[in-house]
């Protein structure tokens, strides 16, 4: 599994936009991508639903789609070292702000079903993570996870693991975005074009994620993982799903 650079600012959004493949990709409304039946959001951490496809997800929500998250892991790990919070009171803080985020996303009563694997291990628990999501998919579901060679390694063994299950995936990115050429996409991206609703739904969404997006102290070690730079790809103006 390649190992991506995914400190700094990485590839701006400004590089993207001037690239010109967004503008190049077939465009789709959030009905002409929905699923038929339910969809299970997998989730590497909390915030990964909401930063990959939030607005999508609150433009289904509007039309009673059926919605699962799967909590992959509960993000601990974030902040390695930090002098403010410990990696058990990360997860509280994290799980009460995804619950936050999908209330806003108009998804507060969706089950969220936490596996709870090691943040930054899930490599090393594959079998695990593929016995869970078996146990869970059923035929006529459509899982909802990160696209293959996003770049971090727990997205990128959630990845291989929905493309096992038999079932159709629908691939959102979080990290690519940060670590490759602009321009630079796998086949098969699509734009999906939400309305405003749905996309202010998704900014204030991801403003619930605190421990992400803004410092937990003055500390090096407790930076914001999601710094302005990084948020501005996240929360463009459409986002870009994979079929």
């Amino acid at each position: 599994m390649t190992r991506r650079d995914l400190t700094g600012s990485g590839t701006t959004e400004a590089e993207w936009q001037a690239s010109g493949v967004l503008a190049a990709l077939p465009r789709v409304t959030p009905d002409e991508v929905r699923p038929p039946g339910r969809v299970v959001v997998v989730a590497p951490h909390p915030d990964d639903e909401t930063l990959g496809a939030g607005a999508t997800l609150a433009a289904w929500a509007r039309t009673g789609t059926a919605v699962v998250v799967v909590a992959v892991t509960d993000g601990e790990a974030s902040h390695p070292g930090s002098p403010t919070l410990s990696p058990a009171q990360l997860v509280e803080r994290r799980v009460a702000e995804r619950t936050a985020a999908l209330r806003r996303l108009g998804l507060a009563d969706v089950p969220v079903v936490r596996i709870g694997l090691p943040d930054g291990g899930v490599g090393r628990w594959r079998s695990d993570l593929a016995a869970a999501l078996a146990d869970l998919v059923v035929p006529g579901d459509t899982l909802l996870a990160p696209v293959p060679g996003d770049g971090h390694p727990d997205h990128d063994a959630v990845a291989d693991a929905a493309a096992d299950l038999g079932v159709p995936v629908l691939g959102y990115a979080v990290w690519w975005w940060h670590w490759a050429a602009a321009g630079e996409l796998r086949p098969g991206a699509v734009v999906v074009g939400p309305d405003e609703a749905a996309r202010e739904a998704k900014r204030e969404a991801v403003a619930c994620f605190r421990t992400q997006v803004e410092p937990l102290s003055d500390h090096p070690a407790d930076a914001a993982i999601l710094p302005p730079p990084v948020l501005e790809r996240l929360v463009r103006h459409d986002e870009v799903l994979w079929r």
